[in-house]
């Protein structure tokens, strides 16, 4: 267990005298009635420090004191930025390294370095995080906290309260509650890794050692985890992983590790984010299909007699995919009347997608049955293709009045919704189908594990029908 001789007193103690000039300096601007109007109020702390070369703060009100101690408890399974516990007068404590955590670049680590320390509490658990250098408490007034930026640091933004400049230096203010996460937050992916990392360590450096058997049972295959890519695509892309991409997650996350290095797949950024998501998407995404495309779903198409086909088309973007689907939907069904409801919350989108305009090497491509040629010159539809298209505003995870549908065409769109309303979605389309009707969903979306469903796939395209 770690050696606590070289802890340090408690925050308040240790920069007393930081806090106490600071108090003077506030005391000394109160008491000049003559210039009002450089009075500072003082009402936010922060304690100061430095990783990678960069300037850093945290609330003082989240630090319990400081340390300098090495030679940590290594704990077996533990999280890659974890060192290990320490032992603070008698209280076991995981220590995270702040740099391993946000994938800075660092020298290689001696075994006897004193690592400097900040004593933090988030609810009831207390967690030891080494930085490079710890400099002083700063008093500022809260309201001259800007927001975040990702070009202000090298982490993930959602993990930066805000920036604050002072005598000239520009600090990162950490939320360290995100970082660790807050005590009754249950549904915060990090309070849940937070807790389960502090208890599995604890537990693993009380526990008596055990001598190792001499024949290993065999070990099960884990899941991946990637609990904290998950909240980064949230954030910035408003991807929500769920059992309707599970598979697709688990199979992308390896790759990225793969791409990225084991300690460095943390999405630090938007781009980052589109780089993950790169492979996600269906074919020919909001775009014109090209005719393999437009084949394989003409051919996952299911046999209709019906003399009026029902369709709906959540998320149709700014119309290239309804258009595309409608001139299929008439070559499959040349006999049926098509009606589509294309529902999409992007007004200017919605607005603008009744008077698309064709591309002339569009028109001449597999639309041609289907595209006359205006007076101008311009390309558009025919009117039994326009008519058949009711472009509508409309959230589609809430109630509509929709008739039953034949037909179901949503790729990629319920991956970019909470999962509360993805089941809700999914409940409605259950509602809404018909026995013999078929859903769309993306390339990698999938309602298989979903036991009111089956999937039955054709070619390059897999459908879904209830059971």
């Amino acid at each position: 267990m770690a050696d606590t001789t070289n802890e340090k007193p408690s925050i308040n103690s240790v920069l007393k005298e930081s806090l106490g000039n600071l108090q003077n300096v506030v005391a000394a601007d109160t008491a000049t009635p003559e210039k009002p109007d450089n009075i500072v109020v003082v009402d936010y702390k922060m304690v100061t420090f430095s990783l990678a070369g960069k300037d850093y703060a945290i609330d003082i009100m989240k630090v319990k004191e400081i340390a300098k101690a090495g030679r940590f408890t290594y704990v077996p399974n533990a999280l890659p930025f974890v060192l290990g516990v320490y032992n603070l007068r008698g209280d076991i404590i995981p220590i995270i390294d702040l740099r391993l955590f946000f994938n800075i670049d660092m020298p290689e680590r001696e075994y006897d370095a004193l690592e400097n320390m900040l004593i933090v509490s988030i609810g009831e658990l207390t967690f030891g995080v080494v930085v490079d250098e710890i400099d002083k408490v700063v008093g500022i007034q809260k309201s001259s906290i800007n927001p975040p930026h990702p070009l202000f640091g090298d982490i993930n933004i959602k993990y930066i309260q805000g920036v604050v400049e002072v005598n000239n230096r520009l600090y990162i203010l950490l939320d360290i509650e995100k970082i660790f996460g807050s005590k009754g937050d249950k549904k915060s992916s990090d309070g849940a890794v937070a807790r389960e990392m502090s208890a599995r360590m604890a537990s693993a450096a009380q526990a008596p050692a055990k001598k190792q058997a001499s024949k290993a049972a065999p070990a099960k295959e884990e899941k991946v985890d990637y609990s904290f890519v998950v909240d980064s695509l949230a954030s910035m892309r408003k991807f929500s992983a769920s059992a309707l991409n599970d598979k697709w997650m688990q199979t992308r996350y390896k790759e990225w590790e793969g791409e990225r290095g084991k300690n460095k797949t943390q999405l630090q950024s938007p781009t980052d984010a589109d780089l993950f998501l790169k492979n996600f998407y269906s074919p020919c995404s909001d775009k014109w299909w090209d005719k393999a495309y437009a084949d394989s779903i003409f051919k996952a198409l299911p046999d209709n007699a019906a003399k009026q086909i029902i369709v709906w088309n959540p998320g149709c973007g700014k119309g290239p995919e309804t258009y595309s689907l409608a001139c299929i939907l008439k070559k499959r069904y040349p006999e049926a009347k098509v009606r589509i409801y294309a529902h999409e919350v992007d007004l200017l989108s919605i607005s603008n997608a009744p008077l698309l305009a064709v591309p002339a090497d569009v028109a001449n491509d597999w639309y041609a049955p289907y595209i006359t040629k205006k007076a101008n010159g311009d390309f558009t539809f025919i009117p039994e293709i326009r008519d058949s298209i009711l472009f509508e505003y409309h959230d589609c995870a809430n109630t509509n009045n929709l008739p039953s549908c034949d037909i179901i065409f949503a790729r990629d769109v319920l991956s970019f919704l909470p999962e509360a309303a993805q089941q809700t979605i999914v409940a409605d389309f259950s509602e809404k189908l018909k026995g013999n009707g078929v859903v769309f969903l993306g390339k990698n979306e999938s309602l298989a594990e979903n036991p009111k469903w089956s999937a039955n796939t054709v070619g390059t395209v897999t459908i879904f029908s209830k059971k």
